[in-house]
């Protein structure tokens, strides 16, 4: 035993790690999942568990959850993380695997933390170990299941979803740490109620940081053992709004589905959102310049102009002040007439194309051609334009919806009588 061991005592931990739950009884939250009854309560408490992921937020259980299978399996735990794991690290743990399932008879259960890190080649060298039973996987990770894991492996997996903790499972956890003599602050500080609110609020269900507020508020009193309001937002200097690849792809979609919906406060909103949480601008500009031309087209042309010269406003201007240029054309746009006849054209013709032969160009629009007429001079002109093949064939109807109107008019005007 090193000597200096003896000092290394429960007290000198982060709040946070002293109060990581040890123990079913001490876990909150994830009643859809851990709740009495629940499938996957009962494999863990009979020590039948499958390889599976875990996927949510930070801070939402997944690393405490396989410390605590760890402390009431039979089999031996290894835990590592996908940042750095290799081929080769993988095929050592599988030789002991292997070795203790032989000699001992006891299975292996791989924790792998961060596992969308892992490289593809290494999860496809997960796939026979997985599958034949040499080890237990359990992944851990914040981001998206479909994105960053190699689909086989997914499927060798039951994959379970974490949630983000509620307030009342957040501010049950905070006044344990309150109260707790042992893992906790021992009773002697209290908070107000307006600071708890703000706290559970604050951390986006992120009790991690909730529980480092914590500590770090009631270490900075010193005329006072209660915790107010101040003192929980000088401990938060900003709201965590850090956001997973599950999270940008999510409110990517919020956006765009906002911006064609016409849903302005939804997509100010939504905008604010990914700029606070430092989403680049010129995405932003890129996906309206596309919903200007997708879902506004030519009912009110000028929306690609608009949203164009947000682009250039954040090249020319800069953050922060170019946010209101961004802002006005995530308006214009939400606000203008829609249409997506454009949109839906170019992608006939492409389908049509892809579909059809190579036809030639015809006589008259060829390159040096001598029977061409300019219609602007001659408007009763009779070019043929189209292959014969093709002709009649119509891949752009307007929409009747603002500018657009008036093509739509002309496009659809009764038959004489």
């Amino acid at each position: 035993m090193d000597l200096f061991d003896f000092n290394r005592t429960n007290e000198y931990k982060p709040l946070a790690e002293r109060m990581r739950p040890q123990n079913l009884e001490q876990f909150f939250g994830q009643k859809h999942l851990l709740g009495e009854g629940k499938v996957l309560r009962r494999l863990i408490e009979t020590d039948k568990i499958g390889s599976m992921i875990l996927q949510g937020p930070p801070s939402s259980g997944k690393t405490t959850l396989a410390t605590i299978i760890s402390g009431m399996t039979s089999s031996h735990f290894e835990k590592l993380n996908g940042v750095s794991l290799s081929v080769s690290d993988l095929r050592e743990v599988a030789r002991k695997a292997k070795d203790n399932l032989k000699m001992y008879n006891q299975r292996t259960i791989l924790f792998l933390d961060e596992i969308h890190a892992l490289k593809s080649n290494v999860q496809e060298s997960l796939l026979p170990i997985v599958e034949d039973g040499t080890i237990i996987l359990i992944g851990a990770t914040t981001e998206s299941i479909a994105h960053d894991i190699i689909p086989p492996l997914v499927s060798r997996c039951r994959v379970y979803r974490l949630e983000a903790l509620q307030k009342d499972d957040l501010e049950q956890i905070l006044r344990q740490a309150l109260a707790d003599p042992e893992r906790g602050l021992g009773g002697e500080y209290e908070i107000t109620q307006e600071a708890m609110d703000y706290l559970c609020d604050v951390c986006n269900g992120d009790v991690r940081n909730a529980l480092i507020a914590l500590e770090t508020a009631a270490y900075s009193l010193h005329d006072s053992q209660t915790i107010e309001l101040q003192t929980i937002q000088e401990s938060f200097e900003s709201r965590i709004n850090a956001i997973t690849h599950t999270d940008f792809y999510d409110m990517t979609s919020a956006f765009c589905k906002s911006l064609r919906g016409g849903q302005t406060d939804a997509a100010i909103y939504w905008l604010a959102r990914m700029l606070y949480s430092g989403v680049d601008p010129l995405y932003i500009c890129r996906r309206i310049v596309v919903h200007a031309t997708e879902d506004v087209g030519m009912a009110n042309p000028t929306a690609l102009q608009i949203a164009l010269a947000a682009k250039d406003a954040v090249e020319f201007v800069g953050m922060p002040e170019a946010r209101m240029a961004i802002a006005e054309a995530v308006v214009f746009i939400c606000e203008s007439p829609k249409s997506n006849a454009v949109y839906k054209a170019i992608n006939g013709a492409l389908d049509y194309v892809k579909q059809t032969k190579a036809y030639e160009v015809p006589a008259d629009v060829r390159d040096g051609t001598r029977t061409y007429s300019n219609p602007i001079d001659h408007p009763n002109a009779r070019n043929e334009y189209l292959p014969p093949e093709v002709k009649g064939k119509r891949f752009y109807q307007p929409q009747n919806s603002g500018v657009e109107a008036k093509i739509y008019a002309k496009y659809n005007k009764p038959a004489a009588e």
